[in-house]
């Protein structure tokens, strides 16, 4: 019993779990080499965009050169006087740091000495270098004065993913040994420690540490969306602090930090406190140097890219402001088969193709917004792929019901054809996957009755009729008396030469005695008709000039088996059994009996069912030709009127 239920269970549900793993599979090739990244990663900068205004970084100043500073000094680079004059102008305010993303390995004359001395007097003044990738340790020098006094940063700031935009950003990585923190990074920890915030290691091989109230974690190279990233060094992903500036026309007084030109330090026109104890940063907004760079939101300076750095690690470790992290990739493969089965169980349980639509819509925008939800609360959550699998799993699946259906329809209505009515072929379609098994519909033991009528006669007809009018004249009585059979729901079996077999109460089984006596009913009902309407041909026969007939018909209740029988080359719907045998007796006994236009004869368990609904009358109790067992005979001749 539990090997036919798992293996029924298998049969209704092997399109599922076929296509759970296929789907699932296959998502996790395509995002494992690569080809949903582009997608994940427009859907990442979508979260950026989306995200509520934050406020303005108070603890930073940005100090940019702009176009119209560069007309006023009338020279690019700015000279080394006056580039120590912004230096004298800044430090007087006392900011906390001074970071220079200027690059200054040469001297621009005139004032080299100048801008040396502030260079030495100036402990929290940090200039920038490029650490080159090639042979040379430097593909642009630091100032000379601040790297004896360790007081230098790495400009690598910028790492571009694939279609040209910074996600990421660099804390540190070695080269030659050394070991090199970006601008920002120093800048944030030089803040920190006089806020008395140190990192500590917590796993050296996994390189994550703590700092202050915040876990810094490594980026790996299948991070999220990432797959297979370049993640040398320390990288985080960078959290993007959302701005109502953000996707606009850039304007000074709408910016995600506090920003100056040059020319408003050098021409006083900045107050002390918005310098005093924080970050400054100097670097250039200048369309002419083209120091600029795209994000999730636009084309941003790389000052400011530094700035976002700082403020990234600062407001993590002091206010715990969420750093972005992703799932284990053991995670994200069982939300992608998770999303398949979901895909998969609705387009299999849902029947019409609108209610998947709409299932799937919805969910899928389920998983949108509780992606954008982990979002804002520092998860990134591959969205494409979840996408992909449930849409996928779902259109997979409907797909092969269809083709299932189709199959089974085909075969159904090869095997009953156009000999059932339409109630019956829907409770047989409805039922399919009870009563379909490999291209066959099972045989079932059931109770039906059978009917079988012949036109007396017939052999004598054949003699006497040319073979083109015969077929004719044949093919119009099996045509009329085949729909009385239909309209009474029952099943045309097969055509014997001039005779007819019809069956009522399969293929769909009669499990009740109220059922089986409607069968039986429906019967008699239908010999009762057959006879009404031959005797409407016969009319219409006799005005034609063609053979005029009566017929006989014999009814049977009792068990039989019905299902598909024959090879796969021909295969035909048929039921058989010891009750098809009696109605067939009974048709053709004792033809002297006459009956009108049809004379139909039934047996005992026909009769109980239907002797309160018809006129009858017993014939004889008789041992019917091939059976050892007695069969009680009685004749219909017609209905009574409390027949409905």
């Amino acid at each position: 019993m539990k090997l036919q239920k798992l293996r029924k269970f298998l049969r209704e549900w092997r399109g599922v779990l076929i296509t759970i793993p296929t789907v699932a599979l296959l998502v996790i090739g395509l995002r494992g080499m690569g080809f949903l990244q582009l997608l994940e990663l427009a859907t990442l900068d979508n979260f950026f965009r989306w995200r509520p205004n934050e406020l303005p970084e108070s603890r930073i100043l940005l100090i940019e050169l702009t176009e119209s500073d560069i007309q006023d000094l009338r020279q690019w680079p700015i000279s080394d006087r006056k580039l120590a004059e912004l230096l004298q102008k800044i430090k007087k305010f006392q900011p906390r740091v001074i970071g220079l993303d200027i690059y200054r390995d040469l001297p621009v004359e005139s004032g080299h000495q100048e801008l040396v001395s502030v260079f030495k007097t100036t402990p929290n003044l940090i200039g920038v270098a490029k650490i080159s990738g090639s042979k040379t340790l430097y593909s642009v020098a630091p100032p000379p004065e601040l790297l004896k006094l360790n007081q230098i940063a790495t400009s690598n700031i910028i790492i571009f993913d694939i279609d040209g935009k910074v996600r990421r950003g660099l804390i540190s990585f070695q080269r030659k040994g050394k070991t090199f923190f970006s601008l920002g990074a120093k800048l944030a920890a030089i803040y920190l420690e006089k806020e008395g915030v140190k990192s500590e290691q917590i796993d050296k091989k996994l390189n994550t540490y703590q700092l202050g109230k915040s876990k810094f974690f490594r980026l790996s190279g299948n991070y999220g969306g990432y797959v297979n990233i370049d993640a040398r060094g320390q990288q985080i992903l960078l959290n993007f602090r959302s701005h109502k500036c953000r996707g606009k026309k850039r304007q000074k007084e709408c910016r995600v930090f506090p920003t100056v030109s040059i020319g408003d330090i050098l021409n006083d026109r900045v107050s002390g406190e918005l310098i005093r104890d924080r970050i400054v940063l100097i670097g250039s907004n200048a369309e002419s140097v083209k120091d600029n760079f795209f994000t999730p939101f636009e084309s941003t300076p790389g000052v400011e890219i530094h700035g976002e750095l700082s403020s990234q690690i600062i407001s993590a470790a002091l206010d715990g402001r969420a750093l972005i992290k992703s799932l284990s990739e053991k995670s994200e493969i069982l939300l992608i088969w998770f999303l398949s089965y979901i895909g998969a169980i609705l387009g299999f349980n849902l029947l019409r193709i609108r209610w998947k639509i709409v299932s799937i819509f919805l969910v899928g925008v389920g998983i949108i917004g509780s992606s954008y939800i982990a979002f804002l609360f520092g998860w990134w959550i591959p969205v494409i792929p979840s996408l992909l699998a449930l849409v996928g799993a779902g259109i997979t699946i409907t797909i092969y019901i269809n083709y299932v259906e189709r199959k089974d329809r085909l075969t159904i209505m090869a095997l009953l054809g156009q000999h059932v009515s339409p109630k019956i072929a829907q409770a047989v379609w409805r039922d399919r996957y009870q009563l379909v098994k490999e291209g066959q519909l099972l045989g079932q033991k059931m109770t039906a009755t059978v009917l079988f009528s012949d036109i007396k006669g017939f052999t004598s007809i054949t003699e006497k009729t040319d073979p083109e009018t015969l077929m004719f004249w044949l093919n119009d009585y099996m045509k009329v008396m085949s729909q009385v059979v239909i309209d009474n729901d029952g099943v045309v079996d097969k055509f014997i030469g001039d005779a007819v077999m019809a069956v009522f109460g399969v293929p769909i089984p009669s499990t009740t005695e109220k059922e089986i006596a409607k069968d039986a009913i429906a019967a008699v009902n239908c010999a009762v008709e057959m006879g009404e309407k031959l005797h409407q041909l016969n009319q219409q026969w006799q005005e034609k000039g063609l053979p005029i007939v009566i017929m006989r018909v014999g009814i049977a209740t009792g068990t039989v088996v019905a299902g598909s029988l024959g090879s796969r080359q021909r295969l035909n719907y048929t039921t058989i059994g010891d009750t098809v045998n009696i109605a067939a007796r009974l048709e053709s006994y004792n033809k002297s009996l006459q009956g009108n236009s049809c004379r139909i004869l039934i047996n005992e368990q026909t009769y109980q069912y239907i002797k309160d609904n018809f006129s009858t009358e017993f014939v004889e109790c008789v041992q019917l030709k091939g059976r050892e067992q007695s069969v009680n005979i009685y004749q219909v001749f017609g209905k009574n009127s409390n027949l409905k």
